[in-house]
């Protein structure tokens, strides 16, 4: 096996093995830990196939900027109240249905991937990474000649949308001292 197969089937494990621990991990801190992992193997799995940008945006937005705002949300809720109050009785029952649907709907697609033309590969042939033009530079060019209006627009509104959102847990920490 070549190098980058091999990468790739260890970039794969570490999200498969984070995605796991995201699912199993009772508190929700180390969950969101977890997710981050996960984004930084996809970002990895995103650079092997020569896509440069996707992978950054990946790690800036999900595992930097979404993850930071999923540790605030958890900070702020205090989610380990409300965790020992919410009991469901069966909720192991309903996991194993669930799971045993699941299992069975990938089976019959195995099943009837068979069928298909091309001995059952979903994926069709694509061109090598290296007859591709670099797409990094031609999304920023389109990004910001064609489209800089709206990407400052955008950014203005996450701009308040954090104020809003450090006002509002300002606030609602001087009514608890109150």
């Amino acid at each position: 096996m070549n190098a980058p197969v091999i990468i790739f089937f260890v970039l794969a494990a570490i999200a498969v093995l984070g995605a796991v621990s995201l699912i199993l991990q009772r508190h929700p801190i180390h969950s969101a830990l977890s997710l981050i992992v996960v984004m930084v193997a996809l970002a990895g799995l995103y650079l092997l196939m020569g896509a440069e940008f996707v992978a950054a945006v990946q790690i800036i937005v999900y595992g930097g900027a979404i993850m930071v705002l999923f540790i605030f949300v958890i900070m702020l809720v205090r989610l380990d109240v409300p965790l020992h109050q919410m009991r469901f009785r069966f909720q192991r029952l309903v996991a194993l249905l669930v799971a045993f649907a699941l299992g069975v709907e990938v089976l019959v697609i195995l099943l009837l991937a068979r069928k298909l033309p091309g001995a059952g590969l979903f994926v069709q042939s694509t061109a090598p990474v290296s007859k591709l033009p670099p797409n990094s530079e031609e999304l920023s060019r389109t990004l910001f000649s064609n489209y800089l209006l709206p990407f400052e627009i955008a950014s203005v509104l996450l701009l308040v949308a954090m104020v809003g959102a450090v006002v509002m847990a300002k606030g609602r920490k001087r009514a608890d001292e109150s």
